[in-house]
């Protein structure tokens, strides 16, 4: 046995997405910084041997997918990965790949992988000074030493040793009144999951069962109880490939301690499921005769054990009621989804399975939340100065657990405890002064790193940008959409499976259409409707001013204008509405007002036949809305066409469509190279460029194919600065498809005008930009 000793300024235990974005963020903002996973690959329940996707707040709230490190990686993975991603069990290698790949072009980050911890060496002021580790198949005994540990293993193993306070299980309702506690507190908790893959042969595919396994007989488990098999005949939206979240056990085994337990279980029930899809299901057993079963994890995906208490305790309250918080350094929007304690042992599964993922219920409006803040303080530990989580052990009860846990939430908190981690290295200041005298630092540094913060902008002061003025080649306008409008859409699952398929909606209740407001006037409105009832039908119509793209509310918003629209019989009909709307009547000069038409089940409104950006629309669930499953905008003409798409948006301090639009567009009639420029009445000087593009936000990482490189990105592109009276080349790149780039440049450059010009994007017509940022 070998023993060995290394020291770092900050250590990260767990090496699942919260874990790995901590410890990329740490790294790069220069700490050194040690990665300690006890598996062989990266990504935890994400990883190829567990493989559950990535979800996240962009499956509820378009425009809300999660940035900075997890955005760069799903990126990368989707341009390299030659295969699709389904919901559960398709993960491959190239994912493992890529984050190793990262990993590996990360300076100051050092990776321990086989890697367990063992023990845990505290002092005696709430610091803990070292772990001991064994890294597996070398006999090596590991010392580690650091000034910050940050726990991420999902069970909350350093904590535990540490001697920290935990949860475990389900709080009562009396304790915090929170909607979905129960009357009495018990110790159940979400159950874990083994997935399955199943591959087309081509020809006939035998399975003949072993005698262990779990046999089913009776198809209401599956359908009656909230287990849906998901038979579509699209091909690509068949989860009998591969699944499902529902094989699902827990109680009455120990998470923690009966993990074994719990994933021969979980073999046994999956074999069991595959038996009944292939030998015993009445429809399935023939569509599914040609598929063999390829793989099958057999590494149990946890959802819930301890809970590591913080500072700060979040409860289902602040989610639900969008609490906003000083500390802010992540977000989530994912619903408050409670699985049913059993999983399969119980007599059901999940209510929204059991109601059949009903996109308007009683259970939905109750647990729709988001997007909300996710504060720091619960993330740094009330018992150590030194100690964080991120993950699914937070400071959460477990309400609030079933909605911060899915692992698009879990990455960017994770980089926000790995940026704390940073800043308290960096200025020799223990957590707790981190977050109640350092935060704004690392606010503006996660903005800096690409993440999104609801609450906080571009306010740095290093930044040369926000002093510049800026100017464009063109600038785009938006004039609406229509049914027949073109856009580029390649790549995007949900536009070919279910957008084309379904080009209309019946007013079958109320649907509102967020439209950008870029002038001082709107003259008129128009919709594109059809009616095919043969008598005239009235559709009563509303603009309502909105906060936000994220805005859904229906009671207490200001309505600027009402009247009722006369839809006469016909197909594909254009109403126009003189709405007359201005600054005197409370037209907001940049932000988004909220089109709504309430219900006629006799009338049809057109979806748009392109995305346009910015631009989305949502439908009433009883007492607020809800986005559009499919993330696209309504028909809709706005007169005069609204300049949404400036140049000065670039620095508005926001990467992503919020209260306006964010984003400048080129003209795409333009001939020229569409280009950017900032000017600053005296020179400065330029060391590095930092970039934001659009692309891979508006839907989750599933709703994007193969090979994928969003249209919207810019491909080529150079940076040039005015010198001795002519422009001189500082920087290009080609071949990019990465929204959020930082450069630093080869020479430093004297200059007042920094131009950037777009050579080519991946498909759009238009070149466009959310923030460009220089620094000295």
């Amino acid at each position: 046995m070998k023993n060995r000793t290394e020291t770092f300024d900050v250590v990260v235990c767990g090496g699942g997405l919260a874990g790995f974005c901590a410890a990329v963020s740490a790294a790069r903002n220069g700490a050194k910084t040690a990665i300690i996973q006890d598996r062989p690959v990266f990504g935890g329940n994400s990883s190829s041997e567990v493989r559950v996707t990535t979800h996240g707040s962009a499956a509820f709230h378009a425009y809300a997918r999660e940035t900075g490190v997890i955005s760069e990686l799903l990126i990368e993975e989707r341009a390299r990965n030659h295969e699709e991603i389904n919901e559960n069990g398709w993960t491959n290698s190239v994912w493992d790949m890529t984050m190793y790949d990262m990993a590996m072009n990360t300076p100051n980050l050092e990776v321990f992988l086989n890697t367990t911890v063992q023990g845990v060496n505290k002092s005696e002021d709430r610091t803990i000074e070292s772990i001991d580790c064994y890294i597996l198949n070398a006999e090596v005994n590991l010392t580690v030493q650091g000034k910050v540990f940050i726990d991420c293993t999902g069970d909350g193993i350093v904590a535990d040793q540490a001697g920290c306070e935990w949860r475990l299980g389900e709080e009562a309702r009396a304790e915090f009144n929170e909607p979905h506690a129960p009357e009495e507190a018990t110790e159940n908790v979400m159950g874990s999951s083994i997935h399955f893959k199943a591959v087309d042969m081509g020809k006939p595919a035998p399975f003949k069962a072993p005698s262990w396994i779990k046999h089913y007989e009776d198809a209401s488990f599956f359908y009656k109880q909230g287990r849906p098999l998901e038979h579509t005949g699209h091909k690509e939206n068949d989860r009998y490939r591969g699944g499902y979240w529902w094989i699902e056990i827990g109680i009455p085994w120990d998470t923690i301690y009966e993990n074994e337990d719990i994933r021969h279980e979980l073999t046994r029930h999956t074999l069991g499921v595959w038996d009944w899809i292939k030998n015993k299901d009445p429809e399935l057993k023939e569509v599914a005769k040609n598929y063999a079963l390829e793989w099958i994890g057999q590494v149990p995906g946890k959802r819930e054990s301890r809970r590591i208490m913080g500072r700060y305790l979040m409860t289902e309250h602040d989610p639900l009621n969008k609490k906003a918080f000083e500390d802010e350094v992540a977000f989530g929007g994912w619903n408050v989804d409670l699985h049913t304690p059993g999983g399969l042992l119980a007599p059901s599964s999940e209510p929204a399975a059991m109601e059949g993922y009903k996109t308007v219920s009683d259970f939905q409006r109750k647990t729709l939340c988001g997007p909300y803040g996710i504060p720091l303080n619960m993330m740094i530990s009330k018992d150590l100065d030194n100690l964080m989580m991120a993950g699914r052990n937070v400071s959460a009860t477990h309400t609030a657990l079933g909605t911060v846990r899915v692992m698009g939430t879990t990455a960017i908190m994770g980089q926000g405890v790995g940026t704390a981690a940073a800043v308290s290295v960096n200025q020799d200041v223990k957590l707790p002064e981190v977050a109640d005298h350092h935060i704004n630092t690392v606010k503006q540094q996660l903005l800096r790193d690409g993440c999104f913060l609801l609450h906080t902008k571009n306010e740095d002061e290093n930044d040369l940008a926000r002093k510049a003025k800026v100017t464009a080649s063109s600038e785009a306008i938006c004039k609406g959409v229509g049914p027949n409008s073109q856009g580029v859409h390649e790549g995007l699952k949900f536009w070919k499976t279910q957008h084309q398929t379904s080009p209309t909606d019946h007013l079958s209740k109320q649907r509102g259409q967020w439209i950008a407001v870029g002038s001082n006037n709107i003259d008129t409105l128009s919709v594109c409707l059809s009616n095919h009832s043969g008598t005239t039908q009235d559709v009563d119509a509303k603009v309502v001013v909105v906060e936000d793209i994220w805005d859904y509310s229906l009671d207490g918003v200001k309505e600027l204008a009402s009247t009722t629209l006369e839809v006469t019989p016909g197909k594909e009909k254009w109403v126009t509405w003189p709405v007359q709307l201005n600054d005197s009547n409370g037209l907001p000069k940049n932000g988004y007002i909220r089109l709504d038409l309430l219900q006629n089940n006799n009338v049809e409104w057109h979806r748009a036949g392109k995305i346009e950006p910015g631009q989305v629309c949502a439908f009433d669930i009883g007492k607020r809305m809800r986005r559009y499953d499919h993330g696209i905008s309504m028909s809709y003409k706005v007169e005069p066409a609204q300049n949404c798409y400036p140049a000065e948006n670039v620095l508005s301090g926001y990467t992503r469509p919020y209260r306006s639009t964010n984003l400048w567009r080129s003209d795409d009639t333009s001939p020229d190279a569409p280009w950017l420029e900032l000017s600053w009445d005296k020179p400065v000087t330029i060391s590095k460029v930092e970039l934001t593009f659009p692309g891979s936000i508006l839907r989750e990482y599933h709703a994007y194919e193969a090979f994928y490189r969003d249209s919207q990105c810019a491909k080529d592109y150079s940076v040039d600065a005015w010198v001795d009276g002519e422009w001189q080349e500082a920087l290009r790149v080609t071949d990019n498809y990465q929204r959020h780039r930082q450069h630093d440049l080869d020479e430093s450059v004297y200059t007042n005008r920094l131009r950037l010009t777009i050579h080519s994007t991946n498909g759009d017509p238009s070149a466009a930009v959310y923030e460009i940022r220089c620094y000295e």
